[in-house]
């Protein structure tokens, strides 16, 4: 049981950065201009960086833990789902 509980542990740290691969590769997909041409440069970063930082309240929460990996709880939490979330 031990054995599986590793190999699932293992196997889903490789899928982990997969998904975040993905979700980049879609938001430069999304990069393109009014005109439907594809852009460049710095008006190419910042549609990047605004797809990706269209983040999900539970995304956030998954995300809100200490530099020890432990769950952040009360105010720390707060303050990174916040920072998380942009601010908003």
């Amino acid at each position: 049981m031990k054995k599986i509980i590793v190999a699932l542990s293992i196997a889903l740290s490789f899928a982990i950065p997969t998904y975040a691969f993905a979700d980049q590769a879609a938001c430069e997909a999304k990069a393109v201009s009014k005109d439907g041409k594809p852009l460049y440069g710095a008006a190419k970063d910042a549609s990047i960086k605004k797809c990706m930082g269209d983040a999900k309240p539970n995304d956030c929460e998954a995300k809100a833990v200490s530099k020890d990996g432990k769950p952040l709880y009360g105010a720390a939490k707060d303050a990174s789902i916040k920072k998380c979330m942009g601010g908003k």
